[in-house]
């Protein structure tokens, strides 16, 4: 049994640390919403006829409703602004802000009715992981237009934002018991506001998609396939199988993955700066949960999902 935790466990480090470049490379000649609302829907129609044939009963009326909402804000919210910041900021620096997600949870549970207050360890750590941020961020080359963009960088925090409050809201929603059958559900209504944000935007405005490159369609079938079935699959049997605490370290393993993916295949520059910053953000999320136990939810990952 420890082997096919260990397998399992790798197999979560390497796919959802993957899946970032995996979004660059779909991106590439695929608009990100589009790209996105695609993925989504059929991967949703995957889990739930998958769930559905193994005995599942479909959502209700009401945790149709739930699962609309979880889902504009984990997947439109969330992974669409990821999607969309990765046209301008690199694969690893986009998982390392995404991995401050933790941080974002903590103000978010604070600031909800009858949430949990931070005791001053997690205060401790949120302000070393915005130190962390900023740190990464480097405003003062951003302004001088010589860092990261800084509309991408807008978007990445408000897609940790937009994720943190629908992983708080889904706590308390309703909800199939099967988390796979939820995870689709919520699939199948993100990929619709994905869908109309990427009419509204225009971005669809002179795509041809015959112009789609091969490696576009390989990153999207590999985001549909290895990351959504495979990842998923090894992570909710992992919640069965394993301890919590050990499972939650796919959220300090994926970014530094991601790091070295985009410059292993992305060609992505490694700076001393990103490491300290993925140190100091990684070592306060760990710090933050080392104080504040995992529990045992199925909750999306902003880019891996």
């Amino acid at each position: 049994m420890k082997s096919k935790i260990w397998l399992a466990l790798i197999a979560l480090y390497l796919v959802w640390g993957s899946t970032y470049f995996g979004i660059k490379v779909a991106i590439e000649t695929i608009p990100p919403f589009f790209h996105s609302g695609v993925r989504f829907l059929i991967s949703g129609i995957i889990l739930v006829a998958w769930q559905r044939a193994a005995g599942q009963q479909m959502p209700t009326r009401k945790q149709w409703i739930s699962s609309a909402i979880i889902g504009s804000l984990l997947l439109l919210g969330g992974n669409g602004l990821v999607s969309w910041a990765e046209q301008f900021i690199p694969s690893g620096i986009a998982a390392l802000i995404i991995a401050s997600v933790p941080l974002f949870l903590v103000v978010a549970e604070a600031i909800r009715p009858n949430g949990v207050k931070p005791n001053w360890q997690s205060i401790v750590g949120l302000l070393i992981g915005f130190i962390g941020i900023y740190v990464l961020i480097n405003p003062a080359e951003a302004g001088a237009g010589t860092g990261l963009n800084i509309y991408g960088v807008a978007a990445l925090l408000s897609a940790c934002l937009l994720w943190a409050t629908g992983s708080v809201y889904s706590k308390s929603a309703d909800l199939p018991k099967s988390s796979l059958m939820s995870t689709g559900a919520q699939m199948l209504m993100g990929s619709i506001g994905l869908f109309i944000v990427s009419l509204a935007t225009g971005e669809l405005n002179g795509w041809n998609p015959a112009e789609v490159s091969t490696r576009s369609m390989i990153g999207l079938g590999y985001l549909i396939t290895i990351g959504s079935i495979i990842g998923f699959g090894s992570y909710t049997w992992l919640l069965q199988n394993a301890p919590i605490s050990l499972v939650a370290t796919y959220a300090y393993v994926n970014p530094v993955v991601a790091i070295l993916v985009g410059v292993w295949l992305g060609n992505e520059t490694l700076e001393p700066r990103i490491g300290l910053a993925t140190a100091i953000i990684i070592g306060s999320v760990i710090f933050i949960n080392s104080r504040n136990k995992p529990k045992s939810t199925l909750t999306l990952n902003a880019g891996a999902d």
